[in-house]
């Protein structure tokens, strides 16, 4: 369930964000959203996928576990990567229109909010909620660094409909399917998903391969592939020994 509302400095003076990572703070999910300009960064530790939308469209993703609830970069003391997604980053504020411009909105029910003096337990600061507003009213650092992250991730966003249209346009598309078994020795399939077809690029003209290269298509088409060697190391992580805090409380 979500509750944005406009974040300002009067209503939400007391507001603080807890900025740990773990399941208890809404960090135990699947995947999140990606955009081409942040390929480069993902590819390193996540597989990127693609699933299609209601629109017909399809969305780049950056997967964390092989079901629904599970993130196996989450080992009880944080993110185990070097790199946190932006769409992870940014939470609890999102981007939201006033008129013709871009607001900051925060989801007052994410398990990260906390109002100093509404029950929640005393001296935010004790437990690593971060401040959003300073005492006298102004944005803090931390509020600085997230209304950047939301600026980036809303251009990056935008850049999408593009990018998929060129894939869709040389039919570099195409599902995928994998069989994991479990550490119990339950086995389940990894379905839903699209990757670059590796062979139909190969096979892209050098008329193809330039119009992709000037429209700035082709560094993230390659970061794609390089990703997915990140999907053994991704099964790998369900069998490390004392792995925790990977998973939602109802997964």
């Amino acid at each position: 369930m979500t509750r944005a509302v406009l974040l300002n400095n009067v209503d939400h003076r007391d507001l603080h964000v807890h900025t740990r990572r773990g399941a208890a703070y809404g960090d135990a999910v699947m995947a999140a959203p990606t955009f081409p300009a942040e390929f480069r960064s993902l590819q390193a530790h996540y597989p990127i996928v693609f699933q299609a939308t209601a629109t017909g469209s399809y969305q780049p993703l950056a997967l964390f576990g092989l079901r629904e609830g599970e993130n196996l970069f989450l080992d009880g003391k944080g993110w185990d990567a070097h790199y946190v997604p932006l769409a992870i980053t940014r939470q609890p504020f999102l981007i939201g229109r006033d008129g013709d411009g871009l607001v900051v909105h925060v989801d007052l029910d994410h398990p990260r909010v906390r109002h100093i003096g509404d029950g929640g337990g005393g001296d935010a600061s004790a437990d690593d909620a971060t401040p959003v507003f300073l005492p006298h009213g102004g944005t803090t650092p931390f509020l600085e660094r997230i209304t950047g992250t939301l600026s980036v991730l809303h251009e990056g966003l935008q850049s999408i409909p593009a990018f998929v249209d060129a894939l869709r346009e040389h039919n570099l598309l195409e599902s995928f399917v994998m069989d994991v078994t479990d550490p119990g020795g339950e086995q389940h399939r990894l379905a839903g998903f699209h990757t670059i077809h590796e062979e139909r690029l190969a096979a892209l003209d050098g008329a193809a391969l330039e119009k992709l290269q000037r429209a700035g298509h082709l560094q993230p088409i390659y970061m794609v592939l390089a990703s997915l060697s990140n999907l053994r190391a991704l099964v790998a992580r369900r069998d490390v020994p004392g792995k925790t805090d990977t998973h939602a409380a109802d997964a």
